[in-house]
């Protein structure tokens, strides 16, 4: 739209007790570049939230202090006393407001003797600044594929601060470009804890680095990983009147545009700089004093500067639902790709998921499926068997490397159909969105029997086999193949036989002999009673017809079963 400021600002405000609370806005103002239109709503939310008179500032309901932690990327040069100079004016606006510097070590001395000489007196006052480690030669830890030789890196940057007297327990660290953190590279998250301890760190990519507002925190390996924002500020970003746009984008975020919008939308807010941006044109300085200083001016948030470790439990204090992360597909973001090892690949992930539900013949599937030489199963787990439980439990704090351990490295990346089994999925409230989020174009095998017949098994030690399988396992076989896309179709006629004296199909072996599954599978029971059918049916009957409601909706065929079901409760 258009900027046309001869069109005033329209605001009507009631104050009045005993008459509903309005409030009425209008501009002709580009809501994203004028900061008198963002006005409006925060001047909204004081009226009909309080009784108190909307005063000549902003007054917020939620009136905890806004906190703010700011760290500088050290490639070791000059600009130490610029550095402790901003330091110094901002925190006389800012309490504790301290950098927090991290430092790569590989490249201290350096540059040129005026960069030595600032890197000297950088140390005379590492007391003044909190320190985390970067890499010790600013590598990025995706790029290493074995802990050790990563933790060895750390080690050359613990002795470099060691020597140099640089205190290291502040318990956070930085990755160079985020590499390793999100994407979780497990053996970054391993050599952190080993030879830092560190508790806390920070990103910009999780789960994407834009849009900015949807940045989230998450908790993996013990470490507390909060969002980073951004400030506009980069390593040539180092002269006023050079600023991309020109200065007047730069001033235009500070003074009510995204700068301030992050600060004011974000109780915690983290920034990362560069020592550049501390010298030249001082435009670091300029930037945060700017910032603070409009803050102050039209708003009543106090902004105060934590501990990484303290900001971190404060985060998940105000934010407790983004403990546990959310995986996505690396493969379906570049800047995620990038950062990720190229020794993994997405290609390791399954196409298709079985989710159940249990007792319903998922096993006796999962056993078929894998006679196909296009199909991969997973690898058993070492407590769950054939089934792995990623989506739905425990397992899933492990992280998708954990996840991709369970299946080969496909031999041919078009053919190869690779997939799990696991039947708690399809009652999990967690796994839809999870599996969602990681395999978005997986599909999806549910293994549909009589609930009643379910109910029953269940009650009979929990084995039974699935009646979808047990007349014709060979044309269901058929129809999977086809839904999945699996060129060319395997026959099972060769593959599968009945075998009498279990009284179901089972693998054709040589001899004409068959191989079945355990005896825990496919037990005999006695006949179920008319009482209890009765009162099972009964109590599916409503479950079954949003059954028949929700197959409709997709245009899929009712099982023979639900058919009967059906006239029987009619």
């Amino acid at each position: 739209m258009k900027k046309n400021f001869s069109s005033p600002a329209v605001c009507c405000m009631s104050t009045h007790f005993n008459t509903p609370r309005r409030l009425c806005a209008g501009n002709q103002c580009n809501s994203s570049n004028c900061w008198q239109i963002h006005q409006a709503p925060f001047l909204a939310v004081s009226l009909l939230c309080s009784d108190n008179k909307v005063k000549n500032r902003l007054h917020f309901p939620f009136s905890s202090p806004s906190h703010a932690l700011f760290g500088l990327c050290l490639v070791y040069s000059g600009f130490s006393q610029a550095l402790l100079n901003t330091q110094n004016k901002l925190g006389a606006l800012v309490p504790n407001f301290t950098f927090n510097l991290g430092f790569s070590g590989k490249f201290y001395h350096t540059g040129t003797d005026e960069e030595d000489q600032g890197d000297d007196m950088l140390l005379q006052h590492r007391k003044d600044f909190w320190w985390f480690p970067h890499m010790w030669s600013h590598m990025q830890p995706h790029l290493f594929h074995n802990v050790s030789v990563l933790a060895e890196q750390m080690k050359l940057n613990r002795i470099f601060a060691q020597e140099h007297g640089i205190p290291t327990d502040m318990g956070y660290a930085v990755a160079p470009h985020h590499s390793g953190v999100y994407p979780v590279h497990t053996q970054l998250y391993e050599a952190w804890k080993s030879v830092w301890g560190i508790q806390v760190t920070s990103t910009e990519e999780y789960p994407h680095l834009r849009p900015a507002r949807y940045r989230r925190g998450f908790i993996h390996n013990g470490i507390k990983v909060l969002p980073r924002q951004t400030c506009g500020l980069f390593t040539h970003t180092i002269f006023y009147n050079e600023y991309p746009g020109g200065s007047k984008e730069l001033d235009k975020s500070i003074r009510g545009g995204e700068l301030f919008l992050t600060v004011l939308l974000n109780p915690i807010s983290i920034f990362m700089t560069h020592l550049s941006n501390y010298g030249n044109d001082r435009l670091g300085l300029y930037t945060f004093e700017s910032l603070v200083k409009f803050v102050q001016c039209w708003t009543n948030l106090r902004l105060q500067t934590l501990p990484p470790v303290q900001l971190a439990e404060k985060y998940f204090q105000i934010f407790p639902e983004e403990r546990n992360p959310l995986w996505q597909n690396p493969c379906h973001d570049k800047r995620h790709k990038d950062i990720w090892s190229k020794e993994k690949t997405c290609d390791r992930l399954p196409k298709f998921l079985i989710i159940g539900p249990q007792k319903t013949g998922t096993t006796a599937l999962h056993s078929f499926l894998s006679l196909h030489p296009a199909i991969t199963g997973s690898f058993p787990s070492t407590t769950t068997f054939e089934e792995i439980q990623f989506f739905s439990g425990v397992n899933y704090d492990n992280g998708i490397d954990w996840y991709m351990e369970f299946f080969p490295f496909p031999s041919n990346v078009s053919a190869d159909f690779m997939f799990e089994k696991s039947a708690n999925y399809f009652d999990s409230e967690m796994a839809p969105k999870r599996a969602a989020a990681l395999l978005p174009r997986a599909k999806v095998l549910a293994v549909l029997i009589n609930p009643t017949d379910r109910a029953y098994s269940w009650y009979q030690l929990h084995v039974v086999d699935g009646a979808v399988l047990r007349s014709n396992p060979v044309l269901v076989m058929e129809g999977i193949q086809r839904f999945l896309g699996i060129t060319p179709i395997f026959n099972y006629t060769q593959a599968l036989m009945y075998d009498d004296g279990k009284g179901f199909w089972c693998q054709r072996v040589e001899g004409a002999r068959s191989k079945c599954l355990g005896k825990s599978k496919g037990r005999k029971y006695p006949e179920m009673s008319s009482e209890s059918r009765a009162f099972l049916t009964e109590y599916y009957r409503d479950h079954n017809m949003e059954l028949v409601r929700l197959l409709n909706r997709l245009g899929q065929p009712l099982p023979s079963w639900l058919h009967q079901e059906l006239q029987n409760s009619r």
